[in-house]
């Protein structure tokens, strides 16, 4: 009896029995119904959500769509074919782009038209008399004709019942014709209306007339980099979100493409021409440069937009998809060892234009400005075209590289002045190199008239470093700055104002271009000015002027890093397309190791050049008595006509010295510099007795 006893308690399950047998709470009223729906509700959302009950979705709305669209596309066809409506359309284009002369045309073809159809109708109301006369005459000739033709054979059988043969020929004819629409009939009545669904479901899918979610995979948002066609432009400007400009398209219908001059092959992309109606104005499209770039399925990088010389108009370049992500080939400077240059007549090979021609740059009395963000190349397109020069033996070179990475060394025996590091020191060589370059600047201009001089290059890569140097001399005068007292500042703009009549030209590179390391007044002395990517509108405008900035230059839109050594620039020594301001250059890339190879080639043009690195305290020379020799018989000189003398006479010595180092070495001697007329000189008397006291001083050691 205890083995049917039912236990009034359980101990709980240990955890094996846990694992092999749950018991289920208990069920609230109700509550399995609610289960069921929810798990119907989840099932039919699964269904609904199915990847395969989405494509049978979008299948059976695709084919829907392309009979509609067919349809569509059908009747306006015969709509255009049977009105005027298709020269209506191309009448309110023509007025709209403003093309009178065009509108005039459509509306002499609309009234044609019209008088042509007006004809037809009215041919229409005299159309059933002329069909029972012709009729009427038709069948009396053609009864007459089977009566001949049945006497004949009546006449050739001698059997009389032949006459009416023919007639009797035509009759069982119609009867059979008769037969045959009977028993056609019934199936094209039924098919007819399937086969013209057919047709226009095969117009449609061939226009792709479905939404673009409902199209196929392989059609559907794989039209980046798609061929650039009327349609496709139109289309873009349309949806560029200009009311004027929507407003006048859809008035042109399907016509809008009259906007629209040749699509051209250009390089590695296409050029087209947009003439924009009556009140859209160039910069409204020039500000939307991202989303019609989007528009036409291309990256930004990959539409230009420029403004050409006809009025309200713009021109589209539209480059191929990824082509101006592929480098371009090597320069012809590491391609061609035989190549030379010239500085008056020849061009630098800087590289390619967007549309893959070669864009070669004169450099014939042209200072130079190009400017960029930091590592985008701008040292790199500078030293291109010094490499190519340094070819032309005649020119000389004088390089202040004020990051001293090296980038220049392979112009060590080739240039007579080669400054290298980033500090005060440097820049006050450089500043004194540019000093220099004025000076002698100012003896070609005192030259008798008809003189020629060899091209001289003074050369500052970084130059943002000396017009940011707080250094100042011993007058308290700035080396940097942008005031008059500047010295680089003052140099540069004196060799910009004369430099160019005597061959004596200033080549600067910078970066990052502000009111504080590139003044106004010397960024707009530069003949030639070109600039790499930017960060902003104004340093674009600030790199190239407002005028080139205003005409389509965007600097500020390159891609800093992926469009290293692109340039855009501005320059009357470079072949610039008609109308615009500027033009784009993608530049060669030659690296250190290359540049090596072309310097040599060059170095080995000439009869042998040394170059002035550095000040060399310790070089020994009679510097007393060579300033004395340079001051010759005059009573005074100034200190930088004493600093450049010394140059000239030993350049290894004096060629990197500094006023500071005249100073220093004329401390002590009683014949320091002083100031007459407001400038530093060297006296000649003070100097022979400074000589003199120097003799005694050494004979007095003798006899001790």
């Amino acid at each position: 009896m205890t083995d049917n006893v039912v236990p009034l308690f359980k101990a709980p399950p240990t955890a094996i029995e846990s694992t092999e047998e749950t018991i289920p709470a208990p069920t609230p009223e109700g509550a399995a119904p609610v289960r069921v729906w929810k798990r119907t509700g989840r099932a039919m959302a699964d269904a609904v959500t199915h990847e395969r009950t989405k494509a049978a979705g979008r299948f059976a709305f695709r084919h829907t769509s392309y009979v509609v669209g067919g349809t569509r596309i059908v009747a306006r066809r015969a709509w255009d074919g049977r009105t005027g409506a298709r020269y209506e359309r191309m009448l309110r284009a023509a007025e709209a782009a403003g093309n009178y002369e065009a509108a005039g045309d459509w509306e002499e073809r609309l009234h044609r038209f019209r008088a042509d159809r007006h004809k037809r109708r009215m041919d229409l109301l005299t159309a059933p008399e002329r069909i029972v006369k012709g009729a009427a005459v038709g069948t009396a000739g053609g009864v007459g004709l089977l009566i001949a033709i049945g006497i004949a054979l009546a006449v050739a059988n001698e059997d009389v019942t032949d006459v009416v043969t023919p007639l009797m020929a035509l009759v069982e004819l119609i009867r059979l014709l008769v037969v045959i629409v009977q028993v056609v009939w019934g199936p094209l009545v039924a098919l007819g209306p399937w086969l013209a669904l057919a047709g226009l479901w095969a117009v449609g899918r061939h226009r792709n007339a479905a939404p673009n979610w409902a199209l196929p995979a392989s059609k559907r948002g794989d039209d980046a980099g798609a061929p650039i066609t009327p349609s496709i432009v139109v289309t873009a400007l349309r949806d560029l979100g200009i009311a004027p400009l929507r407003a006048a398209i859809k008035e042109m219908g399907d016509a809008g493409a009259a906007m629209l001059g040749p699509i051209r092959i250009a390089g590695c992309g296409v050029e087209v021409d947009v003439t924009l109606p009556s009140g859209v104005s160039t910069d409204q499209v020039q500000g939307r440069r991202r989303k019609l770039a989007e528009n036409l399925n291309r990256h930004e990088h990959e539409v230009f937009i420029t403004i050409p010389q006809a009025a309200r108009t713009v021109r589209l370049w539209i480059a191929d998809s990824g082509a101006l992500d592929e480098p371009i080939g090597p320069s012809p400077l590491v391609t061609d060892p035989d190549l030379r240059a010239n500085y008056k007549t020849g061009r630098a090979p800087w590289g390619q234009d967007l549309r893959g021609d070669a864009a070669a740059l004169s450099l014939y009395q042209r200072h130079m400005l190009v400017t960029g963000l930091s590592n985008q190349g701008k040292t790199a397109a500078v030293r291109a075209l010094a490499l190519w020069l340094a070819l032309d033996p005649t020119v000389e070179f004088r390089v202040a590289d004020l990051k001293g990475a090296g980038d220049w060394a392979m112009f060590d025996g080739l240039a007579t002045v080669l400054i290298q590091g980033p500090t005060d020191e440097h820049v006050i060589q450089a500043t004194e190199m540019v000093e220099s370059g004025v000076s002698e600047m100012e003896r070609r201009l005192t030259a008798p008239p008809g003189t020629t001089f060899p091209p001289l290059i003074i050369l500052v890569d970084e130059a943002q470093v000396a017009f940011m140097c707080p250094a100042v001399d011993e007058e308290k005068r700035p080396y940097g700055g942008s005031k008059a007292t500047s010295r680089y500042f003052m140099a540069a703009r004196k060799i910009h104002n004369q430099g160019r009549a005597v061959n004596v030209l200033l080549w600067q590179g910078t970066q990052d271009p502000t009111d504080q390391n590139l003044p106004k007044l010397v960024r707009e002395g530069a003949h030639t000015r070109a600039s790499l990517a930017l960060g902003t509108d104004s340093q674009a405008r600030m790199a190239l002027g407002d005028k080139a900035v205003d005409g389509g230059a965007a600097p500020h839109l390159l891609r800093p890093g992926l469009d290293k050594g692109t340039l855009v620039v501005a320059s009357d020594g470079i072949e610039i397309p008609a109308g615009q301001a500027s033009i784009t250059v993608r530049t060669h890339y030659i690296d250190t190791d290359q540049a090596t190879e072309i310097a040599d080639r060059a170095k080995a043009l000439r009869d042998g050049v040394t170059t002035v690195h550095v000040i060399d305290t310790g070089e020994p020379v009679d510097s007393l008595a060579d300033i004395a020799s340079v001051i010759g018989d005059a009573p005074r000189l100034l200190t930088q006509d004493v600093l450049r003398r010394l140059a000239a006479l030993n350049a290894d010595a004096y060629g990197g010295w500094s006023f500071v180092d005249l100073k220093r070495v004329l401390d002590g001697t009683g014949a320091e510099p002083y100031k007459s007329d407001g400038r530093m000189v060297v006296g000649r008397d003070r100097i022979a007795r400074a000589l003199a006291n120097r003799g005694n001083e050494d004979s007095a050691s003798a006899a001790q």
